[in-house]
This record gives C-alpha cells, structure tokens and sequence, in this order.
C-alpha cells in the first residue's frame, strides 16, 4: 500500500502530535508499505525552526521515510491568529507541491486548516482523473478548544466548526484517539458513523534499561530530600500552569520540600519564566531527547497534569502514556468528568484536583509524598494499563487495516462481519460504540 502522510509536525520534534506520525510512519515502512511524508521544518514546541533546518524546500530520509520538509511561516509569538497563518501557509504549500502516487492520503490535524487546504486538494485531483483517497488523523477538537479555552467566540468560532465539519465529513474516513472524540464527530460535526474508528495514541518512547534515579536526580539537581513534581510538555495556553506557579508560592510560603518542574517550551514560557521570578520552588527545564526525558520522568517523585478550568473534551494530553510508562502516580488538576479524569481514573494511577487551585495541588502532593508505599501502587497501576490498553504494536496493526480498507481501489467500509478483526472498534451511531473483547487499545 502506498501510504502519504501530510502533517506538520515530524520527527526530530519531541513532543505533541509529531512522535506518533512519526512512529506510525516508521512502523508502516517496516511493514513494507511505501510511505513517504511531506511536513514543515522542525520547529515545535519553541517556535522557532531548528538549526540545520529551514530551506525553502529540502529532502531527507528519517528512520526509512522519505521526508519532504516545505518552509512554513512560524510565529515567534504564536497567537491564535498568527498559528492560523501557520497552519494556512503549510497547508497551501503542501496542496502545491507534486504528490508522489499514493494508495491513501493520511493528513493529521492538527494542524486542521493545513489539513483544509490538503483536502481541497485530493478533491480537485479527483476531478481530473487522479484519485486520492484521504483519511483523517484527527489528534485534537479544534471546535471544542475554542469553546472550551475561549480564544474564539462568536462568529470566529462558528467558522472553525464549519471548517472542522466540512474536513471531517469530506475526508473518506477518520480516526479519532479518543471514542469521546469518536462520539464528537458522529453526533456534533456529522461524520457518517461507519467511516470513523477509534485508535488510541501509544507510548511512543522506547523500552530502555531502568533508570537509576539517585543519579538522574543528582544530574538534574534535584536533592534526594524534595518532593520532585515534574510537568513534561507543551507550555501552551490549554495547560494553564500559572496555577503550577502559583502552587510553588505556596510551597515557599510554607516552607515545604516540594520542587515543581516545568520541563519542555512552548508558546506561553516566556509569560510563566517572568511570572515565576522570585519563586524558588519552581524550576524550568528545557526540552531533553528521549533518554534524557524517561531519566526525569523516572528521577521525579510524581508527574503533573495542569489543565484550564472548563477544559472538559478538547484534548487528550499525550504526555499521559508516557507519565504510565514510567511507573510514577500521576497528579492531574483537571475538572471532574474531563477526558484526562476519565482516563486517570480508568488506569487506577493517580489523583485528581480541581483545576486552577493551587492550594488542592499542594495538599495532594503532600498527600502523595506521605505515602510512598501507596504512591508507588499508583505508578504500577498505570505501568499495567499501558501495557494492556495502550500497546503501540495494537495501534499500528488498527491503523493499518483501516487504512488498506479505505485506500484507493480498496473496498471502503464493510460492515462487521466473522472476518472482523476483533481489535477493531468502529461507531455504531450518534455517540455509541461497538465494542469487541480484544483489547481496547
């Protein structure tokens, strides 16, 4: 099957979407499928393209893919109309360029507005003869997250939803990481029920040896007598860590052994760095490759969701696979009945606080850390779901068979029948799910 993949996020980036286009792309090839991808220059999460990167245009080959990297334009300060721009100025190069022949189109999104112009695309080349069958990655709600954080209302965010139905329901089908996302498309954006299926994201880092912690923690400078709570990832708006900041305000108040680490960039640093001045608990840490990021998430006592108040079912944060991977309990300010609640609670690894409370994320670190023997229980509870639910071996095998059922030439949706793999899972209608007993990766 000859599989193009259209995103732009890849590999060397070392956080949101790009690790799993990247290693789906990966395991597609090693599969023996002709994949090739055409992204932008590595440049997320610090908003700037990486040295080394930055041609107009340019070719490389990474882990076996054939990558096309196209020059986008990149915010130094990505408000959400200069990201607008972005997104519109990679998805307008990427629909000029010359596709190479493809069997199936799969374009990620985010970035949904580049995943627009791609679409448009595919639909035009059809008209002249060329078939391109394109299916959806879609890693986030972009109708939800402008509700749910406000940075559109109105009729600004009245066209994100147009714009998000009209690529759902003129893609061919759609993947969803999340059967609340699933459930969205079908009953709020009017995705036909039988082209979306549900694949959940993986742990993208790899199996390693333990990791001695007393010496992470000494390469960190992190004393073996403070609390370590560490936030891996983005530092965009949906995280909301001027609640972290603020816990750490406490801390000194109090005079508590509890050090909060942001460790990662993003397009609110710079506002946290400032805010934080003079808070000596807090301590920022710029992004690590991977061996030095499953070292951090190993050396720290707990691991740290921050999310916005109001933030029920936008996003599901992919830093939570890996924070169960490493074997740490979990703390997660979300609200109740979140996505991330619903699937903290379902792995049995942590606890939850109220979102933007600062003294609640204190008192459940204390908690935490007069515990040890229970903490530990909860690191090893969310070590067994990864294991059990979110095997990246699953995902690959699901995505491969929804792919070869809606390439070009292939036979689109059938409906279950015996021959039904029983990993698969696809929507049965307005937000109901047809379950099989195999795993529910």
């Amino acid at each position: 099957m000859r599989v193009l993949v259209i995103g732009a996020n890849y590999a060397p980036e070392p956080s949101g979407n790009a690790p799993y286009t990247s290693a789906l792309a990966r395991r597609l090839a090693e599969r023996r499928h002709d994949v090739q991808v055409i992204t932008t220059h590595p440049h997320y999460p610090e908003w700037r393209v990486r040295a080394g990167y930055g041609a107009w245009s340019s070719r490389e080959v990474v882990d076996g893919v054939p990558v096309r990297r196209l020059r986008h334009y990149v915010p130094r300060v990505p408000t959400p109309g200069r990201r607008l721009v972005a997104e519109t100025t990679f998805g307008l190069r990427s629909a000029a360029v010359r596709w190479p022949a493809s069997d199936v189109v799969l374009l990620v999104s985010p970035s949904l507005f580049a995943a627009a112009a791609a679409l448009a695309r595919a639909r035009l080349s059809r008209v002249v003869g060329r078939e391109h069958r394109v299916v959806l990655w879609t890693q986030d709600l972009y109708s939800l997250g402008v509700e749910e954080t406000g940075t559109a209302t109105g009729a600004v965010a009245r066209v994100v939803q147009a714009v998000e139905r009209a690529v759902t329901r003129g893609s061919d089908a759609v993947v969803a990481i999340h059967d609340r996302f699933a459930a969205h498309l079908v009953s709020v954006l009017g995705v036909p029920p039988e082209r979306v299926t549900t694949v959940r994201n993986w742990t993208h880092l790899p199996e390693r040896a333990p990791v001695d912690r007393a010496a992470a923690r000494r390469a960190l400078g992190w004393r073996d007598d403070e609390v370590v709570v560490l936030h891996a990832g983005n530092q965009g708006a949906k995280q909301g860590l001027e609640n972290v900041v603020e816990a750490g305000r406490l801390v000194d108040r109090r005079g508590l052994r509890v050090r909060f680490v942001l460790l990662g960039d993003g397009s609110r640093r710079r506002e946290l760095e400032a805010a934080a001045g003079g808070v000596t608990s807090v301590q920022f840490v710029d992004p690590l490759p991977d061996g030095g990021f499953v070292a951090a998430m190993a050396a720290a006592d707990v691991l740290l969701v921050n999310e916005l108040a109001g933030l029920s079912q936008m996003s599901v944060p992919s830093k939570l696979t890996s924070y169960f991977d490493a074997g740490r309990p979990v703390l997660a300010a979300t609200a109740a009945g979140s996505t991330t609640a619903e699937e903290l609670a379902a792995a049995g690894a942590g606890l939850r606080v109220e979102p933007e409370d600062p003294g609640a994320l204190v008192d459940a670190v204390v908690r935490l850390a007069d515990d040890p023997a229970g903490a530990d229980r909860l690191g090893a509870a969310g070590r067994r779901y990864r294991r059990s639910v979110l095997s990246e071996d699953a995902a690959v095998a699901r995505f491969e068979r929804w792919l070869s059922r809606w390439r070009a030439g292939g036979p689109g949706y059938q409906p279950p029948g015996p021959e039904r793999d029983d990993e698969e899972r696809v929507l049965t209608g307005p937000g109901g799910l047809a379950e099989s007993k195999g795993e529910t990766a």
